[in-house]
Formats: structure tokens, sequence, C-alpha cells
């Protein structure tokens, strides 16, 4: 019956916190949508991608903390709108309370799945331009393809095949070998 209240009408917070733990959704704008589990490449580039940006931090004895999914994002409590990005970089540690980041990442990486791409083509490029994101990467193993979107200042779009070496525009010496990564999923 909960299920059927949910789908009804927009989700609280506390609704959302109430549900089954496991359960592997996300909320926009109050409705509630079910997420389907990543796949052996879907991780397998994830913990690339997040090795690499926190050996970066790490390095440099930097202050932003990097979080894989499943972890959630506020991004808005009315309408209430909870992500759970594959990736993501939070630098101001205010917006962590134990549970949760509360306000937009610094930075996200979405891993396109091949049953739902509008999903981090349209929607979740919607939503973070207009949460405060700062830069939103977009990668796609199907296309070999990373779209890479920098929100400060104009809205830069770039496309970069899997062979590329790709800056990370929220820091000035940070490139990511994307072959290397490429050359690991080839290995599957």
């Amino acid at each position: 019956m909960l299920a059927l209240q949910i789908q009804s009408r927009t989700l609280t917070l506390e609704q959302y916190e109430a549900l089954p733990e496991g359960r592997r959704a996300e909320v926009f704008d109050g409705m509630v949508y079910d997420m389907a589990s990543p796949s052996q490449m879907h991780q397998t580039i994830s913990m690339e991608l997040s090795n690499i940006l926190y050996n970066y931090i790490k390095s440099r004895k930097g202050l932003c903390r990097v979080f894989t999914a499943p972890f959630d994002v506020k991004l808005s409590d009315q309408p209430l709108t909870i992500v759970q990005p594959d990736i993501m970089v939070i630098c101001d540690r205010d917006k962590l309370d134990g549970r949760r980041c509360n306000g937009a990442p610094d930075f996200i990486i979405e891993i396109v799945s091949p049953d739902n791409p509008a999903d981090d083509y349209v929607r979740k490029l919607y939503y973070y331009n207009n949460s405060g994101v700062r830069e939103y990467w977009i990668v796609d193993p199907e296309r070999k393809l990373v779209t890479v979107y920098f929100f400060e200042g104009n809205i830069v779009n770039f496309q970069y095949p899997f062979d590329s070496v790709i800056k990370v525009n929220i820091y000035e010496d940070l490139f990511i070998h994307f072959s290397e990564i490429a050359d690991v999923m080839s290995s599957y």
C-alpha cells in the first residue's frame, strides 16, 4: 500500500528515508524512480575513475572528497530531488551531514546505462546544471564517448572518444588518460 501512495503524490524526505533498505531509487520533483543494478563494465569504469580522482586529491592533500553510488545527494527540498550520482567530488564539507550531501557536488560523473541513456543525457543534465554542479561528465561505454559539461561561466560541451586525454576542468592539472581506462575495459 505504501508504494501506491508514494507513486500517487509527491514524496517527502521522511517517506524517502522510510523506503526499504537496499532499494536503489532517485527522486525528481517528488516522484520516485527505481534504478537498476550497475553492470560489471559500469562498475569497472566507476572504480577506475574514482581511484584516479581519489589518488589525485590525496596526493595534493586536498580538502575535496570523492564518493561513489549509492550515496544520496539532495539537490532540492521543495520539491524533493535526491540523486545518486555514480561518482561525485564534494569540496564544501559543510554540505556533508553524515548521511548525504545537501546541495550540489562540484563534479559529477554518470556512466550511461544502455537501458536508459536519456536519464543521464537529458534529465540529470537539466538538474545538475540548474542546481549548481560545476562540472558534469557523461561516460557512454556503448558509444565509447565522454561528454563533458563545464557549467562555470558559459555552458561548455565537448565530446571525447575513449582514446582521449581529458582535462578535469575544476582542477588546474588533472588530466585523465581515458585510453588506459579503455584498455582495462577491453579485458572484459
